[in-house]
């Protein structure tokens, strides 16, 4: 079996991955490895200094979910898209690896393969798929690598386990490589179990000073793409816009630059402590690295074909005070215009979902429940269907996106609007980054509360749902709520906002 990898870059696909033509079947392959370890303390040691990984972070302190590892190697797939590529040919790239002539022979109980392809999908990649307008990003558009090794860690069980993908016959998932990916097994779980007879003090020194506090970053100058008085102004255009009968909801979003260039681990170390959420992320891909607090997902798609979207619209800040928190929780609920808000997009998610569902299958089975995370209370709903056969994960996510909860609805004629208001792109910011399972399951979360690092510093998205009850102040101030714990990681200005 001839060898040849694919990249998709600037519309043209050259070699680079293998065929898929005539290949063996595949199986996919586990070792649940005894004891608990910590995540983190996992990263660390076997992932951190890769130029290609993932994780997919359930949490420091979760108790459900899961978190998965994953690093590229020499030999392995690569997607990448950008703003001359055409979004049809990145999908089917992507559709190539995942599905077919795959045998899970792991343990009963084992859930969604966690080898597949890991990377993001940019905000502007869905509305070149869709046809609408679109800045030049300066960032991939897509970009994922496929992993055909990943360290799973299950939260609710604590189990870590290692899942490998290899040829029927027992050689290399991947022709080329120096050892077939059972020897990766045994070396993995052995550096792994020499983590419990450390001290920690190597991980240790990646995070904090000697005392044992987080280090501080370099103070970073702090650049707002549009300040108050703009942004304003914007409020005004979008309401408009829906008095007009153009829109019913617009998310309107902003950007901010901060002057750093920080190790990208550290600064997420610091992030998921500051942030800690249960689909944060880091995901690094050359030059450049996402950190992610996400507390939304996108789309869930399980091995039984059920489908699951997560809108999130309507924020309130949090309080020390127990009492002042209470009541903004209390006023978050009751809100007529954050309900309307987060309805409409649950109408918007029905919709997608129903293109690629089984007839009657989509419902609500979650309606504007409030979610508290450690900077914002969250208006959430739930939305599922079961996927209709033969279409795919991948058929679930085009459908989809961009989420409704990042463009405002009807989707095309907002993301129009947004496109002439907003002045630039958002990049990877309100796009999805997550697995993409071989064995045609999905876990993505959006690009909300995240970082992005280049080689141009560190950008962050940040923006809130705009409809016809929105105050402008109140909206403002959303950005700043959303956007202070991200800069002060940076060590950006975070104490002040667009102005």
């Amino acid at each position: 079996m001839s060898a040849r990898p694919f990249v998709v870059s600037g519309g043209s696909c050259r070699a680079v991955g293998w065929s898929y033509a005539g290949r063996m079947p595949r199986r996919i392959r586990s070792l649940t490895l005894p004891g608990w370890h910590d995540p983190e303390r996992v990263f660390l040691v076997v992932a951190a200094g890769a130029t290609r990984a993932a994780w997919l972070d359930g949490g420091g302190a979760a108790t459900t979910g899961r978190s998965v590892i994953a690093i590229a190697h020499g030999e392995s797939l690569s997607v990448t898209g950008t703003d001359a590529t055409d979004p049809a040919q990145v999908y089917a790239e992507l559709a190539a690896p995942l599905a077919t002539d795959v045998v899970d022979e792991r343990a009963n109980g084992e859930g969604r393969a966690a080898v597949g392809w890991f990377g993001w999908f940019g905000y502007e990649f869905g509305a070149r798929t869709l046809h609408v307008p679109a800045a030049p990003t300066g960032t991939p558009e897509a970009a994922f690598f496929f992993a055909e090794r990943a360290i799973v860690f299950e939260h609710a069980s604590r189990t870590v386990r290692l899942e490998w993908l290899e040829a029927a016959g027992g050689g290399a998932a991947s022709p080329g490589l120096s050892a077939p990916s059972a020897h990766w097994a045994e070396t993995t779980a052995a550096a792994i179990a020499a983590l419990a007879e450390e001290s920690g003090t190597s991980a240790r020194a990646m995070r904090v000073d000697d005392d044992g506090r987080d280090p501080a970053p370099a103070p970073a100058a702090t650049r707002w793409r549009h300040d108050a008085d703009a942004y304003r102004r914007m409020i005004a255009e979008c309401q408009a816009a829906i008095v007009r009968g153009d829109a019913y909801q617009l998310c309107l979003t902003n950007r901010v630059e901060v002057d750093a260039a920080p190790d990208p681990v550290a600064t997420y170390l610091r992030l998921r402590r500051s942030s800690p959420s249960h689909h944060g992320g880091f995901m690094r891909f050359d030059d450049v690295a996402l950190l992610s607090a996400s507390p939304e997902q996108f789309l869930l798609v399980e091995r039984d074909r059920t489908v699951s979207t997560k809108p999130m619209k309507g924020t309130r800040p949090r309080s020390d005070d127990p009492e002042a928190d209470s009541a903004l929780r209390a006023e978050l609920s009751a809100s007529e215009k954050e309900r309307a808000e987060n309805l409409m997009i649950v109408d918007l998610m029905r919709n997608d979902l129903g293109r690629i569902a089984e007839l009657g299958s989509v419902a609500v089975p979650s309606l504007l429940a409030v979610e508290e995370y450690p900077h914002v209370h969250q208006l959430v709903s739930t939305v599922t269907a079961r996927l209709r056969h033969p279409l795919t994960a991948l058929d679930a996510v085009r459908s989809a996106f961009p989420a409704g909860s990042m463009t405002g609805a009807p989707k095309e004629s907002a993301m129009r609007i947004l496109h002439a208001l907003e002045g630039g792109p958002r990049g990877v910011y309100s796009g999805v980054f997550g697995c993409l399972g071989v064995d045609g399951t999905a876990d993505l979360a959006m690009v909300i509360r995240s970082i992005v690092l280049t080689p141009a510093g560190a950008t962050i998205g940040t923006g809130g749902g705009i409809t016809a009850l929105s105050i402008a102040d109140e909206e403002i101030e959303e950005t700043r709520v959303k956007a202070r714990a991200l800069i002060a990681v940076l060590g950006g200005v975070a104490g002040v906002g667009p102005g």
